[in-house]
């Protein structure tokens, strides 16, 4: 899964394993394919990834649990970006 970190300054460096960057780019495809056409822009995936990617960097690994918690963040970050 994940190695420790790398420490350069004041940013970490976070290592995914392959399967698991796969695991994150299928989870985002899957929670983009649920925000409303209107409001799928670049802007909102960048939100979107990156909540991902701090999800995962917090332990929860598994497809499922990434769609589900970054499908939870669809509203508020359309409201965040209009």
């Amino acid at each position: 899964m994940e190695k420790p970190s790398r420490r350069i300054g004041r940013i970490v460096m976070m290592y995914y394993s392959p399967q698991l960057i796969q695991t994150m780019r299928d989870a985002l495809d899957a929670v983009m394919a649920k925000v409303p056409m209107g409001h799928a822009t670049p802007g909102l995936k960048a939100h979107l990834a990156e909540f991902i990617l701090q999800t995962a960097a917090q332990g929860l690994t598994s497809y499922d649990g990434l769609v589900a918690a970054a499908s939870n963040q669809i509203q508020p970050i359309i409201s965040m970006l209009s």
